[in-house]
């Protein structure tokens, strides 16, 4: 490695060095194909007076290399639309190749679960055979796409991490901002709307929705996952930023928008009516054809929506952002001034419940949200993506959702409100940032952010932004059983069993339902409050669960019979749960009950625990016991009532 005096007082960077361990990391992609060919350079070794940017602002655009990071392109490519944002990532007024006071050092800034981060770096950069390697800009002699992409990859773990990834998370990570991506094939949106006033949408008409004003204020960038028949040099999985919109109308009078795309290959790649010399730009007075292919610089290509619509599988969209910080709303056009986040967890054991199908769905973390006027909402839920530490691998990202529901009463049941349907949701994916958009109506809203799988443990990141004044708080979770002077809670197990063709009959949807095993409850104290938590543990293996659930019917006064068909249970744990223990926590008005509980699907057998903790009334009496005249110890004795 050099050293500092080697380079005559020049910074190197101790914590990404310029060898193989910042270039790979777990070998798993064709880059280690070039072990042992990478040599590192200062700008001015490649090449005389080096810049940061160009004279020529075409020229600035990134240019892709051996690294399979279109995606990160694609992001840089939107910073030079904003200037505000490429100063906030690349603060200005750094020293350059020929101040007096340049030391080879570069400072960055990204945008990480929150907050913006530095990242520092020296500017010895990988070639191969005295050339850059991977990204650079169109002009050889500018240097600030390959300087960021070191300070990404630094942030990453190398330069191997960078190898495929999503236009949505460099999007956030340049801006702040939120992205989301849309199907152009007729999917339709993961966000699950409940309210009778939103529709579903199917994705590959929402793009053609946008005015051309946001299309220009927006991220925007295409991928396909396969090799398209218009671009057949392209393999899966590119991605290419869309640079301009444009409604242009024929010669016989017809609208057409055509759409400039840019490859970061370099190359344009296109083999449509609207590629250089294709028919299509005869339909267009030969003034505007030469207006518009004389904007297209190297890479660059046109084509018209119908095209794109047919080429590319998939489109991300990034909001574009004010220079205060305020997101503007895709949809409307409106300024988003309010916004709020918080950052919690999923604890395996305390808080990571899991998703709706289980009955530990209710300890995942809560928050209120508060809506103080009729408003646009955008709701976004980011799980922690990138390493803390460049050592360590990156997380494994988790399914995660979002739920909103729309809490009418200041006291509510929160078990019957999960039972309920939501306001409205996105299912659960395997992203880092899943997002919500909607209108809210002046109220409170509890909103639970999920994984799928119930245990799975991570970091989150809540964020709301709406063009109404709101608030964000942690709904604080209620505190456990407690023993008090005015009453204690006693346990109580009973076993049983399903029993194939006796009594295994299956959930409420099944008319076997009343064959399942009975077990009777009485309760003597209803003091206010949660007064009984009833479990229902299945004895199977993991590997092996039954679905189970169990309701709970208040036994008419008089009556010994009780036909679970023709009666409503007054308490219910379910959806039924592919899980080892079910609950429900839950306040019952002293008096006789009985406790089916049941497999979702009859005639399937296995052993069961149910237990019963209850309280019940004890009164306390204090004694004072002096010891001494130094010490006096106050005990509380229960005497059973």
């Amino acid at each position: 490695m050099e050293t500092e005096s080697e380079h005559h007082g020049m910074f190197v960077d101790p914590d990404f060095p310029a060898d193989d361990s910042s270039l790979f990391c777990d070998y798993a992609t064709p880059l280690p194909k070039l072990l042992g060919d990478v040599t590192w350079l200062r700008p001015q070794e490649i090449c005389k007076q080096p810049q940061l940017f160009p004279d020529d602002p075409v020229e600035a655009h990134p240019k892709q290399g051996i690294l399979g990071d279109c995606w990160l392109l694609c992001a840089c490519s939107m910073l030079l639309k904003n200037q505000h944002l490429l100063n906030k990532v690349f603060p200005p007024e750094q020293p350059l190749w020929g101040d007096h006071v340049y030391r080879g050092e570069f400072r960055f800034q990204f945008w990480q679960n929150g907050h913006w981060i530095e990242v520092r770096v020296d500017d010895r950069l990988p070639c191969i055979n005295d050339t850059l390697c991977f990204s650079r800009c169109q002009s050889p002699r500018a240097f600030w796409v390959a300087l960021l992409e070191k300070a990404y990859a630094k942030l990453c773990g190398s330069y191997e991490r960078l190898w495929a990834g999503q236009v949505c998370e460099a999007v956030v990570d340049l801006s702040g901002s939120i992205a989301v991506r849309w199907s152009l094939k007729g999917a339709e949106s993961p966000q699950q709307p409940k309210d009778s006033q939103t529709q579903h949408t199917p994705n590959g008409t929402r793009l053609s929705e946008l005015s051309l004003e946001l299309k220009e204020r927006c991220a925007i960038s295409c991928c396909v996952h396969s090799a398209p028949t218009g671009i057949p040099e392209l393999g899966q999985f590119h991605a290419m930023g869309v640079m301009e919109w444009t409604n242009m109308t024929t010669t016989s009078g017809e609208q057409v928008e055509l759409i400039r795309i840019r490859n970061p290959w370099g190359r344009r790649s296109w083999a449509g009516v609207w590629r250089e010399g294709g028919s299509g730009w005869a339909s267009l007075e030969p003034s505007c054809s030469q207006a518009l292919l004389g904007r297209t610089a190297e890479g660059e290509f046109w084509m018209d929506e119908t095209e794109f619509q047919q080429e590319f599988d998939e489109v991300t969209v990034g909001y574009p952002i004010s220079d205060a910080g305020h997101l503007q709303s895709i949809y409307t056009g409106s300024y988003l001034t309010h916004s709020h986040q918080i950052g919690s967890h999923w604890v395996k054991g305390h808080s990571a419940g899991g998703c709706r199908n289980n009955s530990t769905f209710s300890i995942n973390p809560k928050f209120w949200l508060k809506a103080c006027e009729s408003g646009e909402v955008l709701l976004s839920l980011l799980q922690y993506g990138h390493p803390e530490s460049p050592a360590e691998p990156p997380p494994h990202l988790q399914a995660i959702a979002l739920h909103v529901w729309k809490v009418e009463k200041k006291h509510f049941n929160l078990m019957r409100m999960l039972n309920k349907p939501p306001l409205v949701s996105h299912t659960h994916a395997y992203d880092r940032e899943v997002v919500v958009h909607t209108h809210l109506n002046p109220g409170f809203y509890l909103l639970v952010p999920s994984t799928f799988l119930q245990g799975a443990e991570g970091r989150f990141l809540l964020r709301v932004s709406s063009s109404c004044s709101t608030s964000l708080s942690v709904m604080k979770s209620p505190p456990p059983l407690q023993h008090c002077s005015e009453g204690e809670w006693e346990t109580i197990s009973s076993h049983g069993c399903w029993s194939i063709g006796s009594t295994a009959g299956g959930s409420r949807n099944f008319s076997t339902h009343g064959l399942n095993p009975r077990i009777p409850l009485t309760l003597t104290y209803d003091p206010g409050g949660n007064n009984v938590k009833v479990t229902l543990c299945q004895n199977r293996p993991e590997n092996s669960l039954h679905a189970i659930g169990f309701h709970i019917y208040k036994v008419p006064d008089g009556d010994s019979l009780l036909t679970p068909c023709a009666m409503s249970p007054v308490v219910s744990c379910v959806p039924h749960a592919h899980s080892q223990e079910v609950s429900v926590f839950c306040r019952l008005q002293s008096g006789e009950y009985v406790v089916i509980p049941s497999t979702y699907q009859p005639e399937l057998s296995a052993h069961f625990t149910l237990t019963f903790t209850r309280r019940i009334h004890r009164k306390a009496m204090q004694s004072q016991e002096l010891l001494g005249h130094v010490v006096q110890e106050v005990s509380c004795v229960s005497v059973m009532r």
